[in-house]
């Protein structure tokens, strides 16, 4: 029989292991612990430096206040903090660092060293711990501040080494680090050293413009615009991209908290109903958000890295930052007098109606006409005849179209004829089949029949480049960069002319046919998001088919285009022999379709 197991206190260095997993995920978890660390010190400058992508060595030095002999040793003890001192002080937390678990979570899994003084004594102190024991204790010679460096992080926890990514994966993971914390303090100096060479190196005393222009680029800048919102006791500043920079994921929205990096479930939902009629489903804008309150009225102890936090008036602060991108958006600069109120200086929005000048027109369009094309049957079944007779309209051609280039089709066309009736709101065109009243879309309609043609050419292998009058350099963020370097030979096939230029900057000389146009940007940042999420294989594929959609797009018919009859003709008959005729690429329906059963039914006739 199995003795019963009796309930005993943890050793120290196992609890500080189990807390390790929880605090140190990565190297750059120990990158965010300690500049967090060095930010409440009051550095005015930070070093970070790092090899083989923090596996090896991080070292993090700061010019901040420093520490004496007992306060260093006090310091890596467990639950040692010096931020606060009662559970009352866990309502109003104004630093990023609290709960004193990162230092001795940090030493117990890693090689560490500590070298720290303070201005009022010269010399200072080193100590020395190797997975969680304490080897040594000694004067030494340094600077006010501290430097602390981690060695071989988890060599004495292989599982959880085990599991960490390539190093090249590691590093990106580093610098995303280092550019939030950058962005949220930039009047603090900071410089980013991988393997002995310079990364980064901002100046401290900076705007948020100058550390988004050093980090992004000036051309990025250019697409911003600026945040201004007041109301209560909650203040909103920041920038958020025109949706030009828009981006097929969020991974270039930053929330910061009172100077802290995190962000809230009710925060993402504002941003979402803020720009749903702005930008297409799935779409994200760039966004740089500053929210500043009340210590009391955010719970920052939530998550164990202190990711998420929670509002005290969550309905304040929803609506204060939907107004606050609204006007941002609108161009304006407003304050809302009033918190519980902050839309009343936003009118309804007009109705946009179609405007015949300004949408698509179809030139010389009939009251009547019937015009017929082959219909594909399905596998077995004979088709029928033609029918005989039709009706045509005063100078309608009587030919049939031809069938679309390299067309395999699907089983069976929709319908076997159709009449083109007419076109409403300027844009969308009625067709009458046997079967009952279809409405087309033009432009969505011939992004399908783009995107199969397209398709067919690239699994050819003759889908063409275009060169670009003018090369362009692009510069990514970090977590794109290592993206689009493995997938640089992909990117060619793709029809992409682009070549490292140093640094995290591409040089881009060639785009896809059908994309000169697009941002390109923009675009090259969407393809790193597809590969990274949808892992190596299919990432590749996804990547390829939204390539070859956006070119369907960018080629596609426009608002403003005109076609003659003829031509929507044809596009009926493309349309209908495409392999998926109902939707487009990005999955807008091209039909809309009511059957002269649900008009009999309608009109009480059955």
């Amino acid at each position: 029989m199995t003795p019963k197991p009796q309930i005993r206190l943890l050793p120290p260095e196992v609890a500080n292991k189990i807390a390790a997993g929880e605090v140190v995920e990565r190297p750059s978890s120990v990158v965010k612990e300690l500049i967090e660390n060095s930010q409440d010190a009051g550095a005015g400058s930070i070093e970070v430096q790092v090899v083989a992508g923090g596996t090896r060595l991080i070292s993090i030095t700061d010019d901040g206040w420093g520490m004496d002999r007992d306060n260093a040793l006090m310091a890596l003890e467990r639950h040692a903090t010096s931020k606060i001192r009662d559970v009352g002080d866990i309502e109003h937390i104004a630093t990023l660092g609290f709960r004193g678990e990162a230092l001795a979570a940090i030493g117990s899994v890693s090689r560490f060293r500590m070298q720290t003084g303070v201005r009022e004594t010269p010399g200072g102190t080193e100590i020395v711990m190797a997975g969680g024991k304490l080897q040594d204790v000694r004067d030494c010679g340094c600077p006010p501040g501290t430097t602390i460096e981690i060695r071989d992080l988890f060599f004495n926890v292989p599982a959880r080494r085990k599991f960490l990514r390539s190093v090249a994966t590691e590093l990106s993971h580093v610098r995303q680090v280092f550019l939030v914390h950058a962005l949220a303090h930039p009047e603090t100096a900071l410089r980013l050293v991988v393997d002995n060479r310079e990364v980064w190196r901002l100046p401290g005393g900076a705007t948020l413009e100058d550390r988004i222009r050093e980090l992004f680029g000036v051309s990025y800048v250019g697409d911003l615009k600026p945040i201004h919102w007041a109301g209560g006791e909650l203040n909103i500043e920041g920038y958020v991209g025109t949706p030009s920079l828009a981006r097929a994921d969020s991974s270039e929205q930053f929330f910061f908290v009172n100077g802290r990096p995190a962000g809230a479930p009710l925060i993402y939902r504002a941003i979402r109903e803020s720009v749903q009629t702005l930008l297409p489903t799935g779409r994200y804008p760039s966004l740089f958000l500053f929210l500043t309150l009340d210590p009391g009225a955010v719970d920052v102890n939530v998550h164990p890295t202190k990711k998420e936090v929670r509002f005290r008036h969550g309905g304040e602060v929803r609506d204060g930052v939907m107004a606050a991108l609204r006007a941002a958006l609108a161009g304006g600069v407003r304050s809302a007098g009033d918190p519980a109120q902050p839309f009343s200086m936003f009118q309804t929005p007009p109705v946009i109606r179609a405007e015949p000048e300004r949408q698509l027109h179809i030139e010389n369009l009939p009251t009547s006409g019937v015009f017929r094309y082959p219909r594909m049957p399905a596998a077995g079944i004979t088709p029928p005849p033609p029918e005989t007779g039709a009706v045509l309209g005063a100078g309608q051609s009587s030919s049939v179209a031809a069938a679309p280039e390299g067309g395999g089709g699907s089983a069976s066309t929709p319908w076997s004829w159709c009449r083109i009736v007419g076109q409403v709101g300027g844009l969308y065109v009625l067709l009458e089949t046997e079967d009952g009243l279809v409405v087309m879309d033009p432009h969505a309609a011939h992004e399908r029949v783009l995107f199969e043609k397209f398709m067919r050419r690239f699994l050819k292998g003759d889908l063409t480049s275009q060169s670009l009058l003018l090369p362009e350099t692009v510069d990514l963020p970090p977590r794109d960069v290592q993206t689009v370097r493995d997938n640089l030979e992909l990117l060619k096939k793709m029809g992409f002319g682009i070549a490292e230029f140093g640094g995290d900057t591409f040089l881009v000389d060639a785009l896809p046919g059908g994309l000169t146009g697009l941002s390109v940007r923009t675009f090259l940042a969407d393809m790193a998001g597809l590969l990274e999420s949808a892992g190596d294989r299919g990432g590749r594929e996804n990547a390829r088919a939204e390539v070859i959609a956006q070119a369907a797009c960018k080629a596609a018919v426009k608002a403003r285009d005109r076609l003659t009859v003829a031509e929507i003709e044809q596009l009926v008959v493309d349309l209908a022999t495409a392999e998926m005729p109902y939707t487009c690429p990005h999955g807008r329906p091209t039909l809309i379709f009511m059957s002269f059963q649900e008009f009999r039914r309608k009109f009480g006739r059955e």
